[in-house]
Order: C-alpha cells, then sequence, then structure tokens
C-alpha cells in the first residue's frame, strides 16, 4: 500500500473510490468503484450516514477483491458555497540584503492559509498570484530577490466548516485517515488540462450532478474558481417536469434522446412516453425535448461566463473553454457553447495522465475528478509540503473583499448588463417550445 494513492469523490450522483499508483508511463489505476450517490446534495454532504452506505460497500469491495487494505485516503469537497476571495499580505524585511528563501515565502502562505476567516467558514486553498518587491511589481517568483519589503498576493478558497465536517465525520466512521481535503475543480483540472492550456490561459467546466465548477488558469497559476449551483440533475428535473414523466424516465430521455442545441433537433422525430394508471401513450417531439435542455444549459453557461467576465480574465483565455464531467457528456454541448460564448471549447477525459494498462472503462469524463485527486495525492505524498491551517478566528466583514460568490449571480445579474446576450427567461422559453405541434415522421 506504500506505493498506492486512495481518492473519493464523494459526489451528488455518484461516489467514486479508487486506489493507483504512479508507473514509468503514467497513472495507473489499480481499483476503482463507482456507485449511486446519497446524502450529497450540490456537491455537499447532508445526510452521513446515507454517505457511509454508499461508501462502505465500495471500500470492502476493494479490500476484498483486490486485497488492498485503504487507509489514507484523499477526498474531494465541493458545493454551492465555495468562494474566492483576494488577500494581500505584506512583510518588512530587516536584512533586505538577504536573498528571499523559499523558507521565506512558505511562511508567508502559512500566515496567510490561517488568516481570519467569517464566522462558519475555513479556507482550503491559499493560491499567490504574484509578488512586489520594493518597486518591482507582479513578480510570479520572489525567490533569490532581495529588497526592505515584501508584498504577496494570493486568492483564497473558502468553504463552509459544516460542510468540511461532516465530509471528514464521513471519512472518519468509515475508519479511514483523511491526508487531505482537496477542492474538486482542482482536481478535475490537474486531470485533463494540459500544459500549453494552463500557461496560454484556459477556463475548466466540470459539470456534474447537483454543480458546475470552474477554474481559470492563466500562466500556470489558478486565478478564479466558483461553483454553479446548477448540473446534470437540474437538467433532469426539468424535463420531469416539462415533459410530466418519472425521474428515471426523464434521465433516459437526457441521455438516449436529448440535445442541448435545439437548432440540430430534428424537426419531426418523437419519443413515446408511456401512460400512466391507464392513461394513454404520449408522444413528445425530439425539439421540444432539446428546446428544455437547452434551456438549462444555457443558464449553467450564462453563469459561467458572468463568473468569467468578474474574473477580469475574458480576454487572457487563450485557449479557450475546456469541459470535463458527466454532464459533458450532453449531445452538442462543444457546438452550443462555442456559439454562446465565442471560445474554443474541447471536451475533455482524464487520458493524458493515465498508463495504457489501465482499464479503458476509466478513460470518461465522469472519472476526472477521482483521477486528479489522486494525482494530487500523489504530489502530496511525495513533497510533503501540506500547509497546517489553524483554527480560524473571525474577519471582520470588511477586512476581506469577495470577489465572487455563485449563490449572489441571481441577484447580482439583475443589475449587470449581460454579456453575449445569453438566456432568455426558462419559464418564458418553456412556454415558446411547449405550443410546438408534434410531427411524427
Amino acid at each position: 500500500m506504500d506505493n498506492y494513492i486512495a481518492a473519493i469523490d464523494l459526489g451528488t450522483t455518484k461516489v467514486v473510490t479508487l486506489v493507483g499508483e504512479k508507473t514509468e508511463t503514467g497513472f495507473r489505476v489499480v481499483a476503482y468503484m463507482e456507485v449511486p450517490s446519497k446524502g450529497v446534495l450540490r456537491g455537499e454532504v447532508v445526510n452521513i450516514q446515507n454517505v457511509l452506505d454508499s461508501l462502505m460497500p465500495s471500500i470492502s469491495e476493494i479490500r476484498k477483491n483486490y486485497n488492498i487494505d485503504i487507509k489514507d485516503v484523499y477526498v474531494g469537497i465541493a458545493g454551492q458555497n465555495i468562494k474566492c476571495m483576494d488577500a494581500r499580505l505584506s512583510r518588512n524585511r530587516s536584512k533586505s540584503d538577504d536573498l528571499i528563501m523559499e523558507d521565506e515565502i512558505g511562511e508567508m502562505m502559512k500566515e496567510m492559509a490561517n488568516s481570519r476567516v467569517n464566522a462558519g467558514e475555513k479556507i482550503l486553498h491559499v493560491i499567490p498570484q504574484s509578488y512586489n518587491v520594493d518597486d518591482h511589481i507582479g513578480v510570479d517568483n520572489a525567490s533569490g530577490m532581495t529588497g526592505t519589503r515584501i508584498e504577496g498576493d494570493y486568492k483564497l478558497f473558502i468553504g463552509k466548516v459544516n460542510s468540511v465536517e461532516h465530509s471528514k465525520l464521513v471519512i472518519n466512521r468509515a475508519g479511514l485517515n483523511l491526508k487531505e481535503l482537496i477542492l474538486e475543480p482542482v482536481a478535475s483540472a490537474k486531470s485533463v488540462l494540459t500544459e500549453d492550456e494552463m500557461e496560454l490561459g484556459v477556463a475548466m467546466i466540470d459539470m456534474g450532478g447537483g454543480t458546475t465548477d470552474l477554474l481559470i488558469y492563466h500562466n500556470n497559476i489558478i486565478r478564479h474558481t466558483a461553483v454553479i449551483p446548477f448540473g446534470g440533475n437540474s437538467v433532469t428535473e426539468d424535463l420531469r417536469q416539462g415533459c410530466s414523466v418519472s425521474l428515471k424516465n426523464a434521465e433516459q430521455m437526457k441521455i438516449q434522446y436529448g440535445s442541448c442545441y435545439s437548432e440540430y433537433a430534428p424537426e419531426n422525430k418523437t419519443v413515446v412516453i408511456p401512460g400512466i394508471g391507464g392513461l394513454e401513450n404520449r408522444e413528445v417531439s425530439f425539439k421540444v425535448i432539446a428546446g428544455i435542455i437547452e434551456a438549462r444549459v444555457e443558464e449553467i453557461i450564462e453563469a459561467v461566463m458572468y463568473e468569467i467576465e468578474n474574473s477580469g480574465y475574458m480576454d487572457k483565455l487563450g485557449a479557450g473553454i475546456v469541459i470535463t464531467g458527466g454532464g459533458s457528456q450532453l449531445t452538442n454541448l462543444k457546438q452550443f457553447v462555442q456559439s454562446k460564448t465565442g471560445y474554443a471549447v474541447r471536451l475533455a477525459s482524464p487520458v493524458f495522465n493515465l498508463s495504457a494498462d489501465t482499464p479503458q472503462d476509466i478513460f470518461k469524463p465522469s472519472a476526472s475528478t477521482a483521477i486528479g485527486l489522486m494525482m494530487l495525492g500523489h504530489e502530496k505524498k511525495r513533497e510533503n509540503k501540506d500547509i497546517p491551517l489553524e483554527n480560524p478566528v473571525l474577519f471582520q466583514d470588511d477586512e476581506l473583499e469577495t470577489v465572487s460568490s455563485a449563490k449572489e449571480i441571481g441577484k447580482q445579474r439583475k443589475e449587470k448588463k449581460k454579456s453575449k446576450g445569453l438566456l432568455k427567461s426558462i419559464p418564458t422559453f418553456l412556454g415558446d417550445i411547449f405550443d410546438t405541434t408534434n410531427n411524427e415522421a
């Protein structure tokens, strides 16, 4: 087990448990279990026992069938309450001629990681953005420089304490040792982005069941993250209500007949919906199904574009948009996002970093987060440079400026003119499409 890294993705629709190792040809997944999730809502653990009921059979099966005793695990954390903040730390240096060393930069990182935050919140990640050393402004790496004063600009990724504690409780009650909680969009990006994309500038979108995560890279540095509180489950629910079908049938319609681009949907094809309780069968056109899906996906992309614009990197995404996650498999998603955003779009699976002897059924977008957790776990294990987060105390409300919060999108979008003319309201759009007459071929 010394060479193995275990990762757990506690998702809204699925729980993924995997064990892998680093080889000369890439990461090899030696055990992979994916089961339906219970007890997770919009990326957050809400019912600890239900999550344990989903997780424990996978742990037991890996121990039994693969003879691997899982102990230490790296676990993803997400949820609609994740937010991103700017922060700055300044230090005067008494020995200005001494070189700035990595230890000094690390101490600044540790101080930021232990910053005071608002009640009920916890710092999950600290990402250095740039440094100012005396008159040298915007330096990417201050190590090796000299000066009387150093300032560091950082992005703080902050989540709810309850969300963190619930995830910890699940792992502890499963009899496992939690090595680290890792922000899920960071993990997904690790598994699907190329070095060139991270350098040129890229927006990674991870479309999950409960949420859609955004992470922006530029010059190989994470610049922004946001969590949109809608995902594939929202699309399924819209189909359930719009077509008056069961949740199971709505999911099947989405997968088998759905497209998120109604322009490409055939005009004269229909799907037959079985009647319930003696009622007659009904027909719903592919065009109607696509219209319902398109309305929700358009809302998600609008929220993503809002975040990209407010990040300040809208004009710096040389590599465009990369989409992964289970929701990325929607038919015509690439074409739709390209048409609405103007960016080049790539649909991504974690294929670059896995060895050839990894089972082929793992090379799929829905495994991106778990594989990224394994990769980051390997780095943490190798470098052994985890920054401990001590108990935070409270900031005053005005001590940190909030850059973005997905929960505020609804309020702020009313006050801000939309960019690139995305989304009409869903009710209006649904009213239009249900006036359409179905024509069977």
